[in-house]
């Protein structure tokens, strides 16, 4: 298993990274638990959750229960110190968490208080904010994105607020390093602006989608990433299950993603399964498993990159490992690019 820098933390993580989000709904906790032995046995010890989690559906009822199940596994086995953990602060959303207040200091501290109690650990490597506070062009928003009603001291205000919390709650020890998720080139530099006046962490990580069918990380974002040195941890590299090739010719397998949430977020598309027909002839060119080959594309990009895969069952996350020894060549990459040049933008 490779390793790399988050950031520029000086903090090493696998290079990819276990996915939580279904524990709590389309998972028990007997199956995290089990899933959490496997990852870490293959080395995989970079895991990323959420206050708001589980999903598929988010209810108010199960918020948290993703964070108490990773804190009954680190309770259980006494490996706490062996695992590099991400969690995020919900901020906006739809009132499921804190009735959907957006991210101050105040509430900042709140909600990682919360997840610390939960996850049973006095410490957080990885701690996120899930949502910008002006809101994001991510989740298929980017079609009516309108930032015109921002206002930009506001902004300013706010994130030296937030940030004069995180820098107290890292010198407290109560988080390592400090990531965003669903934002923008123009977000990131005003957080690092607000981490130079203030004192507090530069923006570690990015956890923005990114797959074969949703690069809109491949333009400014990816220059941020470069000159700023942000690793982007890229969620739904399957594409929420589009890239296994399972939901091709009307298939819905039942308890599947797609079965559980009709149009996998906006997703479900003609233009969509039309590129999944074309990655999957290309797996089949070259003897690679479909899997494979989306989650190894993202370990090629020219900015660093860590896929977080998520698995409902140990057959899933089996498959998913094997990634891990698969290296794609030239041909297949240039294969890859010509389709990306067929179906750039199926959602």
């Amino acid at each position: 298993m490779d390793r790399l820098e988050l950031g520029g933390t000086g903090i090493m993580v696998s290079e990819y990274c276990l996915g939580t989000m279904t524990w709590g709904t389309q998972n028990t906790e007997a199956e995290g638990h089990a899933q959490m032995d496997r990852a870490l046995d293959a080395g995989i010890d970079f895991w990323d959750t959420a206050e708001m989690y589980p999903v598929n559906p988010v209810t108010k009822e199960t918020v948290g229960l993703t964070e108490s199940y990773v804190g009954s596994w680190f309770a259980r086995t006494g490996r706490r110190k062996e695992v590099v953990l991400a969690t995020k602060c919900a901020g906006f959303n739809d009132s499921f968490v804190r009735e959907g207040q957006p991210v101050t200091g105040r509430t900042l501290r709140a909600a990682l208080e919360g997840s610390l109690k939960r996850l049973q650990t006095d410490y957080v490597d990885l701690y996120q904010l899930h949502w910008p506070n002006r809101g994001s062009f991510h989740f298929r928003r980017i079609w009516g994105f309108d930032p015109s009603g921002q206002v930009t001291a506001e902004v300013e205000d706010n994130l030296a607020d937030v940030m004069r919390t995180l820098k107290a709650l890292v010198d407290e020890g109560r988080i390592r390093a400090f990531g965003l998720s669903n934002e923008s080139a123009w977000g990131t530099m005003m957080w690092n602006r607000a981490a130079e006046a203030t004192g507090g962490p530069r923006i570690a990580s990015m956890q923005n989608e990114y797959s074969l069918l949703c690069r809109q990380y491949d333009s400014d974002l990816a220059e941020m990433s470069h000159h700023e040195n942000v690793t982007l941890l890229a969620f739904s590299p399957l594409a929420a299950g589009l890239l296994t090739g399972k939901y091709q010719n009307g298939n819905i397998p039942k308890g599947s993603r797609m079965d559980r949430n009709g149009d996998l977020g906006g997703r479900k598309t003609e233009a969509a399964f039309a590129a999944v027909d074309a990655y999957l002839r290309i797996a089949e060119k070259h003897g690679l498993d479909p899997v494979h080959l989306a989650l190894a594309w993202t370990r090629t990009r020219p900015f660093r990159t860590v896929p977080i895969f998520g698995a409902t069952t140990m057959e899933h996350l089996e498959r998913a490992i094997g990634a891990v020894d698969v290296k794609l060549g030239a041909e297949v990459l240039e294969d890859i690019a010509a389709a990306h040049k067929a179906h750039p933008m199926p959602y």
